[in-house]
């Protein structure tokens, strides 16, 4: 059985890495007014942290059905099955739009996959899944294989301004709590699918320790992972906190990724984060 593996852009896989791995992608869109951008498409993520500056801020959409559909009949040419692999359902409906248009192609059966997160730790299940497909594994057992990594996936995240996910209801639980207070900076991360606060800190430093000891309580537990640094244009600090962390964990594979345009809109810019999962055979 040939399987495709698909996923949509808020992995934010590099393109030579998909090309490698034959990895589609469907893109999600930015809307600044009239205008409609689709995301690693027809805007990269530093041309939208640009473009923000002197613009009202934008809208997202998911992809439409539509969209979806034209992919998988597509890959029926070529392919007995799909898997695609999208952000959490608790925050975008674009997981639901993978299963909708699942049943309404033929000739190719489609396993679609609630990531249940975002951004490169959502590109590590497609990354996985491909290398799986490439050696010729049936879908069934790739899906089991990512529910197996799903219980060791973490990300934890920091934001400069939670007035974003306030205004686009992407925040769950006490989020009028933490944007009261003044000189926090709030981890948050996924729970049951939603974004919801995890701790108050004081400043930017204290977060990313703290970003870095959960990482060190599975890592230094036993295995291998990989770990994934993720920033909302702020590169340089993203590679010195790496090059921190790579001396702390032997053990972890280390990569820089990016909150690209569709998530960017939410977070806001100087946001930092960290995902990881455990490796397994």
């Amino acid at each position: 059985m040939k399987t495709a593996i698909v996923t949509d852009s808020t992995a934010y896989i590099p393109n030579e890495i998909r090309e490698k791995y034959h990895i589609h992608m469907i893109p999600l869109n930015v809307i600044f007014g009239n205008e409609v951008y689709q995301e690693e498409v027809d805007i990269s993520a530093s041309e939208f942290y640009t473009e923000v500056k002197h613009r009202d801020l934008p809208k997202t959409s998911q992809p439409p059905i539509g969209q979806f559909v034209e992919l998988f009949e597509s890959l029926a040419k070529e392919y007995d099955a799909v898997i695609s692999i999208h952000l959490s359902s608790g925050i975008s409906g674009t997981y639901q739009g993978a299963v909708s248009a699942g049943t309404m192609v033929e000739g190719i059966k489609v396993y679609a996959f609630d990531s249940e997160i975002s951004c490169m730790v959502q590109g590590f299940y497609a990354i996985e899944s491909a290398e799986l497909a490439l050696k010729g594994e049936d879908p069934l057992a790739i899906i089991a294989h990512l529910e197996e990594l799903k219980k060791t996936a973490r990300a934890y995240f920091m934001v400069d301004d939670l007035s974003h996910l306030q205004r686009g209801g992407r925040l769950s639980g006490a989020a009028a709590f933490f944007g009261s207070l003044l000189q926090v900076k709030p981890l948050l991360h996924f729970v049951d699918k939603v974004i919801v606060p995890f701790e108050k800190i004081r400043t930017r430093k204290k977060a990313l320790k703290r970003i870095s000891d959960l990482l060190g309580e599975d890592a230094l537990s036993g295995g291998e992972y990989r770990a994934v640094v993720i920033h909302a244009n702020r590169e340089e600090e993203a590679k010195e906190w790496k090059t921190e962390l790579e001396a702390l964990y032997p053990n972890v594979e280390f990569a820089v990724s990016y909150f690209g345009p569709v998530i960017g809109t939410h977070l806001g810019e100087g946001g930092m984060g960290m995902g990881w999962m455990k490796k397994i055979n």
